[in-house]
Formats: C-alpha cells, sequence, structure tokens
C-alpha cells in the first residue's frame, strides 16, 4: 500500500481500538477540578468533573520550550520536516525533555490570503498526524489547502515523536490472533496473559514515558507547537480521538482557539465501560448497513436477506475459531483476525466490495483478504513490521481513564449489556477492556466535561451511522461545549470531511475560511 493510501486510511481505522485489546477512547483529568450537577446527551447521569482552563500566562519554567526555533528541512518528496522538544512531565520539566516530529506543506496561496497554519490529528489514539497531513495537504479540498499551511505533529509517544514501544513484530502477531471472545477457562487465562505480557512489554521499553503520554499532555505540546508556528490561536480540524485532543485543548486554552474542527466526536463524559459498550452498538449499526449493501448485490457471501448476512456472519466466526483458514503465508485467519478484518470495513463504505470479496475468498476456504484487512488495521506492512500505533493506543487510553474491567469476572458480569448493543461484536470490545486492567502506571483521568467557556465557535460533525464514534457522541460534545456548532451527516462511515459530501464540505471549509458556522440544525445528505 502506498504511504498517501496507508495515510488516507489511518483516520479511518484509528479509532475505536477496542478489538485490539485497548480501550476504545480516553479522557484527561490533569487539570479537571470542579464537577458539574448538569446531564450532557448520553453522559453519566451523576456529575461528572468540569476540564478547568490553566492560566493564560506562561510559566517561567516553559518559556524556553516557547521560544526554541524550528529548523525547517525538506522531506517526505516536496514537505517540510522538524524536530522539537517538549517536558517529558509538565510538573517537573527539569525532569528531561522528548521529542516531536512534525511534517508541514505551505499554504499554496493561488490568490488566498494565508490564515494561519492548520494543525490536523486523524485520530487513535496512536495515529500519525505527520502521515495523515502529508495525505491532506495533497486531498483535501482546494480553497483550505491554498489559505493555509497543514502542519502534523506526532503527539508524544506515536511515530516520529518520542515513541512507546512494546512488542516484537512476532510477538504482535501472536497478540492480535489471541481469541478475543473466550468461552472456556483455558481461553480467559491465554487472553489475560497476553494482556500482560503487552502491558510487561511496555513497561519494560517505554516505562519513563508511559505516566507522560495523556491527552491533556498531548494538547499542551499542541500550545508549544502554535507559538513556535507563530500563530497567535491554535487553528485545527481533528478526526476521531483527535475530536478529544481538539476539545481538551479548547478546554485547557480557550482563549487560543482559532478555528476548530472536530469531526466524529469523543465524548469526554463517559466513562471506558461506556464508551466501549455504545461503540459495539456503533459498530453494529455499520454492520446492519453493510448487510443490506451486500444482499443487494448477487451473490453476497452471507446470503440472500439482512437476516441472513446477520446468522452468515456468526456462522464465519463460530467455523474461524474451530478451524482457522490458510491465507498463504504461515499465519492463519483465525476467529479474532477475522472479526477485526471485517471490522476494518466498517469505517469506510468504499471497502464494503473489499468485504464482500474477501467473505467469497473465506467462503471458499481462503483467508487471505480478511487478513489483509486485518492487517490494515493494525499497521502492518507487508514485510511484517508494525507501526506503534497500537502501543500508543494502548498508553494513552489506559492513563486517560480507568479501566472498563478490572479482572475476568467483571467482564463476564458486564458481558449482557455488551451483547445487548452488539451480537456481533460486543463481547469481543468486552474483552478488550482488560488491557488497562494490567497496565503498570494507574490512570490519572476521569470522564469530564469541556465547556472551553470563551472559546471562539466550534464545529462538531457527526455522522448518523458512524461505526467508530457513535453519533449521539457528537451531539454530547457540541452540547458540552460552550460555542460548539453542530453539523450532522446523515450517511454511513466513520467521519464525515473530505471524504465525497459536498454538503459538508462546503459547510466546512466556510468554517476554516470565514469562522462563520453553518445553521444551527443543519443536515447534510
Amino acid at each position: 500500500m502506498s504511504r498517501l493510501r496507508r495515510a488516507a486510511t489511518a483516520v479511518l481505522v484509528v479509532a475505536g481500538l477496542a478489538l485490539s485489546g485497548c480501550s476504545s477512547a480516553s479522557a484527561p483529568s490533569a487539570a479537571s477540578g470542579s464537577t458539574s450537577g448538569g446531564t450532557p446527551p448520553s453522559g453519566d447521569s451523576a456529575s461528572v468533573a468540569v476540564l478547568q482552563p490553566l492560566p493564560a500566562a506562561i510559566p517561567a519554567d516553559l518559556q524556553r520550550y516557547y521560544t526554541q526555533k524550528l529548523q525547517w528541512s525538506p522531506c517526505d518528496s516536496g514537505f517540510q520536516c522538524a524536530t522539537m522538544k517538549v517536558p517529558l512531565d509538565y510538573a517537573d520539566p527539569a525532569a528531561g525533555d522528548i521529542t516531536l516530529g512534525l511534517a508541514k506543506s505551505p499554504a499554496a496561496g493561488n490568490g488566498h490570503k494565508r490564515l494561519g497554519s492548520l494543525l490536523i490529528n486523524p485520530g487513535g489514539p496512536g495515529g500519525s498526524a505527520v502521515e495523515y497531513a502529508e495525505y491532506a495537504a495533497q486531498t483535501y479540498p482546494a480553497p483550505v489547502r491554498d489559505a493555509y499551511d497543514f502542519v502534523g505533529v506526532d503527539p508524544r509517544g506515536v511515530g516520529r515523536s518520542t515513541p512507546v514501544t512494546c512488542l516484537t513484530n512476532r510477538q504482535m502477531d501472536a497478540f492480535t490472533a489471541v481469541d478475543t471472545t473466550p468461552t472456556t477457562q483455558a481461553q480467559i487465562d491465554r487472553l489475560v496473559a497476553a494482556d500482560k505480557e503487552f502491558a510487561q512489554g511496555c513497561e519494560q521499553k517505554s516505562g519513563k514515558l508511559l505516566a507522560h503520554v495523556s491527552t491533556v499532555d498531548a494538547a499542551r505540546d499542541m500550545d508549544v507547537v502554535r507559538a513556535l508556528l507563530g500563530d497567535p490561536r491554535l487553528n485545527y480540524l481533528g478526526k476521531s480521538y483527535g475530536t478529544f485532543l481538539g476539545a481538551t485543548y479548547a478546554g485547557l486554552f480557550p482563549s487560543r482557539v482559532g478555528t476548530m474542527v472536530l469531526d466524529g466526536a469523543m465524548n469526554p463524559s463517559l466513562s471506558a465501560l461506556q464508551l466501549d459498550s455504545q461503540q459495539a452498538g456503533g459498530f453494529e449499526t455499520a454492520f446492519n448497513a453493510f448487510a443490506r449493501d451486500c444482499v443487494s448485490h448477487s451473490g453476497c457471501p452471507l446470503g440472500r436477506t439482512a437476516a441472513a448476512a446477520d446468522t452468515g456472519l456468526d456462522t464465519l466466526f463460530t467455523s474461524l475459531s474451530a478451524r482457522p483458514l490458510p491465507t498463504g503465508q504461515p499465519r492463519m485467519l483465525d476467529e479474532a483476525l477475522g472479526m477485526t478484518g471485517v471490522i476494518a470495513a466498517m469505517y469506510d463504505q468504499e471497502q464494503w466490495p473489499q468485504l464482500r470479496a474477501a467473505l467469497s475468498q473465506a467462503e471458499r476456504g481462503n483467508g487471505a483478504g480478511l487478513l489483509a484487512l486485518s492487517d490494515q488495521y493494525y499497521e502492518r506492512d507487508p514485510s511484517g513490521q508494525y507501526s506503534n500505533l497500537m502501543y500508543a493506543n494502548a498508553a494513552v487510553d489506559c492513563l486517560d481513564l480507568p479501566t472498563a474491567a478490572t479482572d475476568p469476572q467483571q467482564v463476564e458480569q458486564q458481558l449482557p449489556a455488551y451483547q445487548a448493543a452488539s451480537h456481533q461484536f460486543g463481547a469481543s470490545l468486552a474483552w478488550s477492556g482488560l488491557t488497562c486492567a494490567y497496565w503498570p502506571v494507574k490512570a490519572t483521568g476521569e470522564p469530564h466535561t469541556i465547556p472551553a467557556r470563551g472559546a471562539a465557535p466550534i464545529l462538531v460533525v457527526g455522522t448518523t451511522r458512524d461505526p467508530a464514534t457513535p453519533y449521539a457522541w457528537a451531539q454530547a460534545l457540541a452540547a458540552q461545549l460552550d460555542s460548539g456548532t453542530l453539523l450532522t451527516y446523515n450517511g454511513d462511515g466513520h467521519t464525515a470531511y473530505a471524504r465525497g459530501s459536498s454538503c459538508v464540505d462546503t459547510a466546512v471549509n466556510t468554517y476554516l475560511l470565514t469562522g462563520r458556522t453553518p445553521p444551527k440544525g443543519t443536515v447534510c445528505r
């Protein structure tokens, strides 16, 4: 897969990574203080913390980070790259520094006034903002590329920045193939052992970093980036988990928000259990849409009706659990990898034909197609090399929220709720909550709301049948933000901007170029 295509895929599959054994979303607390008695849509019924802004003045012990100079040099076929330093620990800057990697594509101009830098983040956590920004700088709507420098900064722990590392490639192959729907004690024991090995590997290879990769830390890094780019306010476009990162920045630095688009939004007021179980429902909704599409084509490998397709997928997963399929390489396609392959295609309806072909291939006894989709999800290249996506994902998630479950017994108690949300995918997402149960660093975050009082208008975009970030989450975030406006896309797939809807693109472009949000209640189709 080309770098451009890989980056395009990243934004669609780096959210909701619970299937890997990592929690699907996260929330910070470092600056959280007071509590609110309000109940945001789809949030907790009890009061939750409120993310409070940081002091506007830059502390003296952080001044040296805000005044360093970026040294740009050519890289990546026409882009400019640089590195910068940020403190490992904002509470103790003397404890040492870590490095962040940046890439920039200068504004094209073409008669448009330059409006500054637009920081872009594809989500995850763990997705490479550098790779995605390089993709966006070539494919996003021309008026926005003309007006903004496109900038990607890999967050701390990710990619070209000081990365979290955990397992060898061979160990990761084994981890991704572990049964995530255990029904026997032996299977549960193997899953627990795999989660413990994963956590121990991260501690051994990245122990010093693990306590300092929260979303709050990453948001504070973005403010340093803003200053070094020479922008008085941060212009930002975040997708998926990137919406949570952007909202966190707005909560910490509301007076420094410029234009901010949050597409495929997270709801920070939810617990890990709520996030994971609601995400299970999102995947179920997406699969039902795929099933209806599949049976509209002749030869749908799952059956002739949507109900039959649902049963057909059950049959496939059961068969893969008992008899993994050959793939033309040493790795076999088992239920865990097969389910991940199906999930990967739920993010983008343009991949539904590929999924139909892979399911037809599996029906004939060949698992290569589904394995390729699974590898795409995990960012495993043909040589067997994994990116650090899954390691950073777990490290951020386990720090941002307390674990969804503390032991297998608690997972078994939660299973009915997950399976009610999704009989296809619920069990797998339930068992995924155990990774953080064995994490070597205690969570510092908690569910909370983000009002970001005083921020400039913020545009939240939600897709009605989004598999990874359910539409209700976008409604909730827009309601929490004092200056939030919700733009709805009535459609399928994960995120909406720059994915084919001229209505969405026009509304977002207008906002980024003028600061004007669309009228309240706008729905694109």
